[in-house]
């Protein structure tokens, strides 16, 4: 997510969607940097003036540039009064997003800001436009975002008349990553060291600048992560201004929104989008981390797909994801099927113990082919292919393929991790008659059609 701060003062004092026209920038000689004798602004300079984010220690190293600071405008300090957020968040709960981003526009003035992804919560910027408040929005260029993202940026500077303000990552950082590990070492180790340099860090630069943050989380966006998101909150992993635990508010205000009110709102509303949406991409981030997904398949199946549905996530919001023993439906992974109802229940699908999927590994020679499908019943994605699976089950039925399932969640996780090649749920796996190691279903193309085939292509 590509985060970035504009003030929508910042351009002839007011922002107008009607208006299409690119505003016209002022130079960087119009702005005094921190190393120079401070001058006296006129009321034009002073409402063209850059607040900056976050103006960060100097460094000692001579490669960082010292001139990309500027002096923000006089502001007077002001004083934000102690508030109950969480009495506020209930009595907000059934609030319309634009009350709530009234709300927080209100509260925060020029100290709050909102984070724009380049995705479909470029609806919180024409929230904030419908209010007719002064509003700011920042976004995180990681450096290695689509050129479509780059693309819907500029479109929406200029159909809002705003400046986005982007935060970058530290260079060096990034140098000693890649040097390291490569430019593509998430795909084998993981995406947090990644995102932790590209984004997180950047993110909490950014917001020690403020005293409030807006951000796109809705409760629907991933499966047992965001599905506690309130619509306001005292931030519980970041620090603002004034630093230390509680210094900083995050405000949710489409936690309660489907995503498809949110499409049916920036067409009503016929707003910039991100073309990738029409190639089938929902959830948008880096270029390297972001596929489409197909018709049934949810939205956050896009986003490092090659990892467990539970590692789904950046860090930006690890405030707001449960714990990792802790499953979609609220429920200790570890803990029996009789808190968790089972899925892929039929007679046409048989059951498989750890022994009897140890036995399929041991045979070298099997009499018969099994299709075997390794899962949680409480990961969603399983629950999508359910319909699929049990279908494809029936028609495989006296064909000579076996058709099966293994729970690999809880006590059985390290072992089908290690022996089983599961890296998420679900994950299929078909053991031919006369080979000694299974063959994963490499596509997540999990329709009736495309299973099939798979099957007919090794039987």
């Amino acid at each position: 997510m590509a985060l970035a701060f504009t003030s929508s003062t910042a351009i002839h004092g007011s922002v107008s969607s009607s208006s299409h026209q690119q505003p016209k920038v002022s130079q960087l000689g119009n702005t005094q940097l921190l190393d120079q004798p401070k001058k006296s602004l006129n009321f034009c300079q002073r409402r063209c003036a850059v607040k900056p984010l976050y103006a960060e220690p100097k460094r000692n190293e001579s490669i960082v540039p010292s001139a990309a600071t500027f002096v923000s405008p006089e502001v007077a300090e002001k004083v934000i009064e102690a508030e109950d957020f969480e009495k506020l968040a209930k009595d907000l709960e059934n609030a319309s997003p634009l009350e709530i981003m009234d709300n927080a526009l209100a509260k925060f003035g020029d100290d709050i800001a909102i984070a724009f992804s380049g995705a479909e919560d470029v609806a919180l910027i024409e929230y904030a436009h419908l209010t007719g408040r002064p509003f700011r929005v920042f976004s995180l260029d990681t450096g290695r975002l689509n050129p479509e993202t780059y693309q819907l940026f500029d479109a929406v500077e200029k159909h809002y008349g705003i400046r986005i303000e982007y935060m970058f990552p530290d260079a060096v950082e990034v140098q000693a990553l890649v040097r390291t590990k490569g430019l593509f070492s998430f795909y084998e180790d993981g995406h947090q060291e990644c995102c932790r340099v590209r984004k997180v860090r950047p993110l909490r630069r950014a917001l020690k600048g403020l005293r409030a943050w807006i951000t796109g989380q809705r409760k629907d966006q991933s499966p047992g992560t965001r599905s506690e998101v309130p619509v306001v909150q005292v931030d519980p992993s970041f620090e603002g201004l004034d630093g230390g635990s509680g210094s900083l508010v995050e405000w949710n205000p489409v936690a309660n929104v489907e995503g498809k009110d949110i499409w049916n709102f920036l067409r009503a509303m016929n707003v910039p989008v991100n073309s990738l949406h029409l190639k089938g991409y929902v959830s948008i981030g880096c270029e390297p981390c972001t596929r489409p997904v197909l018709p049934g398949q949810h939205e956050r199946e896009g986003r490092w797909w090659w990892e467990d549905a539970k590692a789904k996530e950046c860090g930006l919001h690890k405030g707001n994801i449960k714990d990792e023993s802790v499953n979609g439906n609220g429920n200790n992974a570890t803990q029996a099927t009789d808190t968790v109802a089972d899925i892929f229940d039929t007679k046409d699908i048989v059951t498989l113990s750890r022994p009897g999927v140890e036995n399929l590994l041991k045979l070298e020679d099997q009499r018969e082919p099994w299709l075997v499908v390794l899962y949680a019943p409480w990961c969603q994605f399983c629950q999508v292919l359910e319909g699929s699976y049990v279908e494809l089950a029936e028609k495989l039925g006296g064909s000579g393929v076996k058709v099966g399932k293994f729970r690999a969640d809880g006590e059985q996780k390290t072992f089908a991790q290690q022996e089983l090649q599961v890296g998420s749920f679900p994950t299929i796996l078909f053991f031919p008659k006369h080979a000694s190691q299974p063959i994963k279903y490499p596509s997540e193309k999990r329709d009736v059609d495309s299973l099939l085939a798979f099957v007919n292509a090794l039987r």
